[in-house]
This record gives structure tokens, C-alpha cells and sequence, in this order.
């Protein structure tokens, strides 16, 4: 029981982690194409 518990547990661990880090990749990505969004305007005066 212990053992399974450990497994489960390891496993959501593993699952937050991964999933963490497609949100942070996915939020640079959005940052960038803000930053870039504000170079073309900035560009067109």
C-alpha cells in the first residue's frame, strides 16, 4: 500500500513538473511575441 502511494505520488510530482515546464516555455514565448508586437509599431513612427 505504502509502495503504490509512493508510486502516485512520484508520478502527479512528475506530472506538475513537466507541465510546469511547457507553461513557462509557452509564457516566454507570449512574452516575446509581445516585445516584438512593440518593436514593428515602434518601427512604423
Amino acid at each position: 500500500m505504502k509502495q503504490a502511494l509512493a508510486v502516485l505520488l512520484a508520478a502527479l510530482l512528475a506530472m506538475s513538473l513537466l507541465s510546469g515546464c511547457n507553461t513557462m516555455r509557452g509564457m516566454g514565448e507570449d512574452i516575446e511575441e509581445g516585445g516584438e508586437a512593440i518593436q514593428r509599431q515602434s518601427s512604423s513612427y
